[in-house]
């Protein structure tokens, strides 16, 4: 689940703090480094008990309904596809999700409110009154229409956003990263699994990506004076007290992951980096960091101090 968009994320948070406090050693911010991954982890399935908890409100309004003084016709007999989705009756055992929400203490009790508006959002959308209407349905169906309640609902939502950077310092910006990988694993869960249906693993390449994480966030703290000389050389226009905080620290590690990988080509490194701008900075500063960027990558070329190699 976590891949190298979300490390690169988490670097450019923990070293936003690491530069403006400097309290910390290295060592403490490499720590907290992977303390943040592990917790964006634990997010995606935290997200993911989100269905297992809507479904519960909903079969419990559907009871209150039933037992009071006067039920209607409707009210005896109501719809039950949502609340019987074989999907979620699938996830609700998964042994897996019971494991981490019991060993992480996880739980949406404690925000009502979040669980009514969504599930507020959810009954009233098309897809779902759709869903609800169809003549048949199938294990298929019901893993489709909690992909768009995700994608939809869920992911867009301020009360969840809210919610989620009350319980954690670390769940800030994490939700949508979560979230896309939830519906990726959606679309992968299998009747046939049962109660075994695994879900994406942590790292794809547990050694790779955390020599990956290791690597760039060294590099920055441990090259910065000669990194921020190269910014500096580079912006004569400008004053760097001038230029956003964000914008030069963005910078620094794309100059950082371009001398210091060999292997990831420069034109990506390039790309992550002004995506990075665009969602933490504006437009304007994407552009900005962009020419600098490529101001400095053709003199590294020019000087001879730029090696990169092609991987077979």
């Amino acid at each position: 689940m976590i891949n190298r968009i979300l490390i690169r994320t988490k670097i450019l948070q923990i070293l936003y703090a690491y530069f403006m406090c400097e309290d910390k050693t290295p060592a403490a911010v490499e720590k907290e480094m992977f303390l943040s991954l592990d917790k964006a982890y634990v997010l995606y399935f935290h997200l993911f008990a989100l269905p297992l908890h809507i479904t519960k409100f909903c079969a419990d309004k559907i009871e209150l309904r039933k037992n009071k003084f006067r039920p209607t016709e409707a009210e005896l007999r109501p719809n039950l596809r949502f609340i019987e989705n074989r999907f979620i009756k699938q996830l609700s055992a998964n042994l897996e999700l019971k494991d981490v929400i019991k060993k992480n203490k996880l739980s949406w009790v404690n925000h009502f409110e979040v669980i009514k508006e969504l599930t507020d959002l959810i009954v009233n959308s098309d897809f779902y009154k759709e869903y609800m209407t169809a003549k048949t349905s199938d294990y298929e169906k019901d893993k489709e229409i909690w992909r768009k309640i995700f994608r939809s609902i869920i992911a867009p939502n301020k009360a969840l956003e809210n919610a989620l950077e009350e319980q954690s310092i670390f769940w800030t910006n994490d939700a949508e990263i979560a979230i896309s990988f939830i519906v990726k694993t959606i679309k992968n869960f299998k009747a046939e699994n049962d109660i075994f249906q695994q879900f994406s693993p942590q790292y794809n390449d547990i050694i790779a990506d955390k020599n990956f994480a290791e690597k760039l966030l060294a590099t920055v703290i441990n090259r910065n004076s000669e990194i921020t000389q190269l910014i500096d050389n580079h912006t004569k226009n400008w004053e760097l007290d001038r230029i956003a905080f964000i914008d030069i620290l963005i910078m620094k590690m794309a100059i950082a992951e371009i001398i210091a990988f060999p292997t990831i080509p420069i034109n990506v490194s390039l790309n992550e980096y002004i995506e990075l701008a665009k969602e933490y900075s504006t437009e304007k500063s994407s552009n900005f960091v962009n020419g600098v960027l490529d101001s400095v990558v053709n003199q590294l070329k020019k000087d001879n101090k730029l090696i990169k190699v092609k991987q077979f």
